[in-house]
């Protein structure tokens, strides 16, 4: 059979091949051997050499990821700046050294802690570059929606009377070190039987603005079992002592279109037992619902619509009393709340182990693991296909997102 005839007949009788594929309307910066990468596409690009990156962000456009570049024994936290357009790295002033940054909301401006001041980055032109002096005595802040305005936490000293209070103030950008622009926007009372942290922090806004949640820090030995889970309103006028968790941020979230907040309750340090997925609705004064079935603990959420949560499950091993801490072996289940059907929707093999769930758009992404190792791949699913598919391979950290 002539070879052209043949190429005809396969062509016909395979239709459903297809030659291109979809592009993702995402885009991701990671972490591989401890360089910063983008993906966006199908393309995977090498954005630093000789660094060792942790904790990338992307800016409001998706123009700029600020990064750390540090050192395998943390003695070294330096702030980094990448520009996508330009295609270069560059420190917007040099050797920042901080742990906490954040990008405005609504422009390129990158504020960060340095020590106990709050700074804001200058534009130089179309990019941030240099600083300008905030605040001082700051352990926490966050950008308020309007891009305009901080809301800032103090720490709390111990003194001969007891601990002193947290408290949170409403500052504006350009305070300029001018403490009478502060306004004090509520105290926290501290009671080592009651309500015990040193610091709060980890603030996050409700989807209208109107509560932000905070999670608080006691003394370090504390810290490990136990952190209280807090909510105010934008106004100071209302608090509310939510609950006690670990003090991981990823594990307490608002829902996309109410004011609700997800997060997993359970003191110990130990993931073995006692991590429960609540829900809170903040507008009612005490009504909390529980999700995860007796016999099991979730360790990582996502609001994947406003009617449904996703949870990374795993069985309880309360067998375990001591020796190595065994590896939780969790995968994805989805919560429908308004049917209460909960169902799993990944499906790893043996050794295997699925965390980190987020959603972008219509995609769900999460990081698959062997075992206890730390690196993994990034897999990806869109809400209409059926199957999943890995999307980045051998990264270090959960891939940040970004929706073109």
């Amino acid at each position: 059979m002539p070879k052209k005839t043949l190429l005809l007949i396969i062509l016909f009788a395979f239709p459903f091949i297809s030659v291109t594929h979809a592009e993702v309307p995402i885009k991701a910066a990671f972490v591989r051997e401890h360089q910063l990468w983008m993906k966006e596409g199908d393309q995977e690009i090498q954005l630093t050499i000789d660094k060792y990156v942790y904790s990338p962000q992307w800016s409001h456009d998706g123009r700029f990821i600020a990064y750390i570049d540090g050192d395998e024994h943390g003695e070294k936290s330096n702030l980094w700046i990448y520009d996508t357009k330009k295609k270069e790295n560059y420190e917007p002033y040099s050797n920042i050294e901080t742990s906490s940054f954040a990008w405005s909301p609504i422009s390129n401006e990158l504020a960060y802690l340095s020590g106990w001041v709050l700074n804001v980055t200058k534009m130089k032109g179309d990019r941030p570059y240099g600083f300008e002096n905030v605040s001082l005595g700051v352990s926490g802040f966050e950008w308020y929606p309007n891009g305009k305005e901080f809301i800032v936490s103090t720490s709390s000293n111990r003194l001969p009377t007891g601990w002193e209070p947290v408290k949170l103030y409403h500052i504006p950008k350009d305070m300029n070190l001018n403490e009478k622009k502060a306004n004090l926007l509520y105290s926290i009372h501290i009671d080592e039987n009651h309500l015990f942290a040193v610091d709060f922090d980890d603030f996050k806004w409700s989807y209208d603005g109107k509560w932000v949640s905070f999670l608080g820090t006691p003394t370090p030995s504390w810290a490990m079992d136990s952190n209280p889970l807090c909510v105010l309103s934008s106004d100071g006028k209302v608090f509310k002592d939510v609950g006690r968790m670990l003090g991981f941020s990823d594990w307490f979230k608002w829902s996309p279109q109410a004011n609700q907040l997800a997060y997993i309750s359970g003191e110990g340090r130990f993931f073995v037992e006692n991590k429960i997925t609540k829900i809170a609705d903040i507008e009612a004064s005490t009504k909390q619902v529980d999700y995860t079935p007796k016999s099991y603990v979730d360790l990582d959420l996502e609001w994947r619509s406003p009617s449904k949560v996703i949870v990374a499950r795993a069985q309880e091993n309360k067998a375990w009393k001591e020796g190595p801490v065994p590896t939780m072996f969790t995968t994805l289940y989805e919560i429908d709340l308004d049917s209460g059907i909960q169902k799993q929707i990944t499906f790893p093999k043996e050794n295997e182990l699925d965390v980190e769930p987020q959603v972008a758009g219509s995609y769900l992404t999460w990081v698959r693991r062997q075992g206890d190792m730390q690196k993994g791949d990034v897999w990806i699913k869109e809400d209409k296909q059926k199957e999943a598919n890995v999307w980045i391979k051998n990264i270090d950290f959960s891939p940040a997102l970004f929706k073109k």
